[in-house]
């Protein structure tokens, strides 16, 4: 008798007890009578004194912490009515799955409790509170409860699965149910009320006046995004923009180039604008890291370059050449130092594998920091002016505006930081369209076959080699081409800014965590995954001496519930996780178990 292969069942999803005995019934119900409880809360009073940010002293009045309060729990309250299947939102939670209710019952309630805390350390004790603070935390706490005794959603193969498994299934998203078709009017619609919606909340969090309620938005933007991924919702949206993809990038960008003008505080948009450095770098190592597959560890030396380059050329008093060139000829001094310096540290590099050329693009860009701190005119030729850099990086001048001065464009005032930004959006259109270009060509292919297995692309006449170089070079030119931006935007060029590990990025080990923590090979995800390592540390600035230990606990929180990645491209999602496809033969294949 021999042993055939074994099919496994495509993953569905389904319906087992919950984690909490409750009624069903009864369970539905209190989550939402408790989520709307919840939000009658956020328009009482929840301490007598205005010394705690936001003034929650206001009733009748959501404030500070409380929208978000109010936000997440008719959220839960939304999605507990559609689970429930009632008309009209039903397109919500397609499956009726009750997973999306648990995430933003827990978001809710993590929100809540977090800002009960806040007011009870900060103010001094339980006596600061009022009875809406009291009514808000037993309310939430009632929400979680019972959500946590509606039917839980796991995978259909699995007729057993522990409480932990149960519960941390609903942090995965499963395969949501076909959706019927739209119009192709109705389509694009939803792609740019997406859109329009990301950008309201990027806004929301970068416009957040102190950490206390910046980490209650992270608190709450966390379980709700889990949520709608756990809904379905994420795929129903890729399927349409994968459908009119250029119009997703046109309203991709769109919304980036509204943000400066929904800024009142150019402080905000200096964020902003660091932030699309930031970005635009780790795009350029996508190339080098997600396609090519070449774990580069000094890659933060080639924006050095750029910067250098177009610090030395750009006309600042402190430069040793004492020239100054156009910007359009500043960029391409930059782009094409970088290039250089790609071309030559790749040749005798690239022949190396693994953690080889990791320790060797490591140790450039370790010497490129010493070599500019070193070219001061006494431990080497003056050149850079040492450990004190460049300063006094003059403005940029384009087309008659200096991008140093405020400008009014459509009725409103944007000030430096906010032409810079205008200036780096343009740059970041460039970067992504020749990402898009190279990941779609011939030659993008041949890097995902290297990056896959390097044996087999050769065997199949693929010239390694070549490839790998243009792969490092291309990253390094596109990173040499954001450093001439940064190095006006900054004012100064100094070699503390490209160290390896710096207190603020971009640096070698942030910009590879940027790629890897937003998606490996993938255009959106680099751009989501900067954004967020730079907006979490500049907001949060209290917390500078435990950012490396933070750090490492969310990278390793992400490679055991999301290893491929915030935005994870199709490759990826069937490596990391259960597909459906056949198992492995169990015992001897083609004998009998008689051993014949």
């Amino acid at each position: 008798m021999t042993t055939t292969p074994q099919h496994t069942a495509p993953t569905t999803t389904r319906q087992t007890p919950p984690l909490i005995p409750l009624p069903a019934a009864a369970a539905r119900t209190t989550t939402a009578i408790g989520a709307l409880a919840t939000f009658a809360s956020t328009f009482l009073a929840w301490t007598w004194t205005s010394e705690f940010p936001g003034d929650l002293t206001v009733t009748g009045y959501p404030g500070g912490l409380q929208v978000l309060t109010l936000t997440g729990a008719l959220l839960t309250l939304v999605y507990a009515l559609a689970a429930h299947g009632t008309r009209g939102l039903r397109w919500l939670s397609p499956g009726g799955k009750n997973s999306p209710v648990l995430l933003l019952a827990l978001g809710t309630f993590a929100t809540t409790w977090y800002a009960i805390v806040a007011i009870t350390v900060e103010l001094g004790g339980l006596a600061n509170l009022e009875p809406g603070g009291y009514v808000a935390a037993i309310t939430s706490l009632i929400t979680l409860v019972a959500a946590l005794g509606l039917p839980t959603d796991v995978p259909g193969s699995d007729d057993n699965p522990s409480t932990w498994k149960r519960l941390t299934q609903s942090f995965k998203a499963p395969t949501p149910d076909k959706a019927p078709p739209l119009p192709s009017w109705a389509e694009i619609l939803i792609i740019a009320a997406a859109f329009g919606l990301g950008l309201f909340v990027f806004t929301y969090g970068i416009d957040t006046e102190y950490a206390e309620l910046f980490i209650g938005f992270l608190i709450l933007v966390a379980f709700g995004a889990t949520a709608v991924s756990r809904a379905g919702l994420n795929r129903r949206l890729a399927t349409l923009t994968a459908k009119h993809k250029n119009i997703t990038v046109t309203a991709a960008f769109v919304a980036a180039f509204a943000f400066p003008f929904t800024q009142s505080n150019d402080a905000y948009a200096t964020i902003g604008a660091n932030i699309l450095i930031f970005a635009t770098v780790a795009l350029g190592l996508n190339v080098v890291v997600g396609l090519a597959g070449l774990l580069d560890l000094g890659y933060v030396a080639f924006l050095g370059v750029g910067a250098y380059t177009a610090a030395l050329v750009s006309g600042s008093p402190s430069s040793t050449i004492g020239i100054q060139l156009p910007f359009w000829a500043a960029v391409l001094a930059g782009a094409a130092a970088s290039l250089i310096f790609g071309v030559v540290i790749g040749a005798p590099t690239l022949r190396l594998h693994g953690d080889y050329l990791a320790i060797v693009t490591l140790g450039f860009g370790e010497i490129f920091r010493i070599g500019m701190q070193n070219m001061d005119g006494s431990s080497g030729p003056d050149v850079t002016n040492g450990p004190n850099g460049i300063p006094n990086i003059p403005d940029l001048e384009l087309f008659g505006f200096n991008l140093g001065e405020p400008h009014t464009i459509l009725g409103v005032e944007l000030g430096r930081f906010s032409n810079y930004y205008l200036l780096m959006l343009f740059f970041t259109i460039i970067v992504v369209t020749v990402f898009r270009r190279s990941d779609q060509s011939r030659i993008g292919r041949a890097w995902v076959a290297i990056r896959e297995d390097e044996t087999a692309a050769r065997a199949m006449g693929i010239n390694a080699f070549r490839l790998k170089l243009l792969a490092f070079a291309l990253g390094a030119t596109l990173a040499g081409m954001a450093g001439t931006v940064q190095a006006h935007v900054t004012f100064t060029v100094t070699p503390a800014q490209y160290k390896f590990v710096e207190a603020v990025p971009p640096n070698s080990a942030f910009l590879l965590a940027a790629v890897i923590l937003g998606g490996m090979g993938t255009v959106s995800g680099p751009l989501i995954g900067a954004a967020l390592l730079y907006l979490i540390p500049a907001k949060l600035q209290f917390m500078s001496d435990y950012q490396l230990l933070l750090f490492g606990i969310a990278l390793v929180l992400l490679m055991r519930f999301r290893p491929e990645g915030l935005i994870a491209d199709r490759r990826k999602q069937l490596e990391f996780h259960e597909t459906g496809q056949l198992d492995a033969p169990k015992g001897d294949i083609g004998l009998s178990k008689a051993g014949v």
